[in-house]
């Protein structure tokens, strides 16, 4: 057993569709969540800056006794993954090997047709279609970078006429593309599923990372004998970087907590 929390990080409120799941496969774990929300954007920053960012979130939630880090965020697991788990002994995964691992496990024989949708720092990375051309066989990768999300997601926009339209015009490399299936690879995603299962209808599975990397935990803490006390009700703590955002508004509709602006601290990692 170990009693210690989980880091988790993002840039902002996407990684918050991450504690959702987390907290449901894994009730009795405490969390720690970091939104770097001073330096959001991620996803137009050079590869370097990613690091050097993604670097300090880390050393943050380390200094915070932390037993595990979850990088909650597509750009940052795709630029600066490896570097963090070179620097930092303690486990650190990101968002696409669980949902790859997992895609890979209930792979059916005929080729796999798998939309990827991300950050342009993301899909600039090719982390999504190496990973999946590794992993799985016969599969074919359509790639869309879709910029506009992840800022409309930190305004709340997402399910006003703009989302809708711009929903509909990322869409459109998939439309009659006959995908099986469309990896949300930006953790700010999910808020957007139901416009994106609007346009692309409900034939084709829609895969929140989210849901993934949060199997993926419950089934490493288990292995690694690293899980908290069932009987725990676990906790979460909140950081941000900068309190000048939407993030409690759209956070606390997403976790559905009214308190939770009661529950945020400002940070100052630099």
């Amino acid at each position: 057993m170990n009693e210690r929390p989980i880091g988790i990080f993002d840039s902002g409120v996407g990684g918050m569709t991450v504690v959702a799941e987390i907290k449901k496969y894994l009730p009795y774990e405490d969390l720690i969540y970091l939104g770097d929300t001073k330096n959001f954007p991620y996803g137009d920053k050079s590869k370097e800056t990613i690091i050097k960012l993604a670097t300090k979130c880390a050393g943050f939630l380390i200094s915070q006794d932390v037993k595990a880090i979850v990088i909650a965020c597509g750009t940052a697991t795709s630029q600066a993954l490896d570097e963090l788990k070179r620097i930092y002994r303690l486990p650190i995964e990101g968002i696409v090997n669980p949902t790859v691992q997992e895609i890979a496990k209930n792979a059916i024989s005929k080729k796999l047709k798998i939309g990827v949708i991300a950050t342009e720092g993301t899909i600039k990375s090719n982390k999504w279609e190496k990973e999946l051309k590794q992993t799985v066989k016969n599969v074919e990768i359509i790639s869309k970078a879709c910029p506009l999300l992840a800022p409309m997601a930190e305004q709340g926009w997402t399910n006003n006429n703009v989302a809708k339209e711009a929903i509909k015009e990322y869409m459109k490399p998939f439309i009659n593309k006959k995908i099986d299936k469309i990896i949300l690879g930006c953790t700010h995603y999910p808020l957007f599923k139901e416009l994106i299962k609007q346009e692309i209808g409900n034939e084709v599975e829609i895969i929140n990372t989210g849901e993934k990397i949060a199997n993926y935990l419950q089934s490493f803490l288990q292995n690694q004998k690293m899980e908290n006390n069932k009987e725990h009700m676990g906790e979460c703590r909140y950081y941000l970087t900068d309190m000048q955002c939407n993030f409690i508004q759209v956070a606390g509709k997403l976790l559905q907590d009214k308190t939770l602006e009661n529950k945020i601290q400002k940070v100052n990692i630099e």
